[in-house]
């Protein structure tokens, strides 16, 4: 078993993302390139009597903005298509013995 914090990381950048004024300025300020304005054409696509629809797209870029500061998922991103590919050949090659 591993390690565990005793406490969660509060050190985490997490902007404030409640209200979609909230949310489009965490965009505008903290997200990736373009993310604000693939936001706004998506939601002014869909049928805001669509609450399912609209909650999905919201939670979509909350969450790339919360990816943006995290290092770990940021370390993912940046992975190359061959270093991934050979963790997964060893991954299947131990799995396989």
């Amino acid at each position: 078993m591993s390690a565990q914090p005793e406490h969660p990381d509060t050190s985490r950048f997490s902007p404030p993302m409640r209200t979609l004024a909230e949310l489009r300025e965490a965009l505008g300020t903290w997200g990736f390139p373009g993310d604000l304005k693939k936001f706004e054409e998506e939601l002014a696509d869909t049928d805001l009597d669509d609450l399912t629809r609209v909650r999905e797209i919201t939670q979509a870029y909350r969450h790339r903005v919360l990816v943006r500061y995290d290092p770990q998922a940021m370390a993912a991103l940046a992975r190359t298509t061959d270093d991934v590919e050979s963790e997964m050949r060893r991954k299947l090659a131990e799995a396989a013995r």
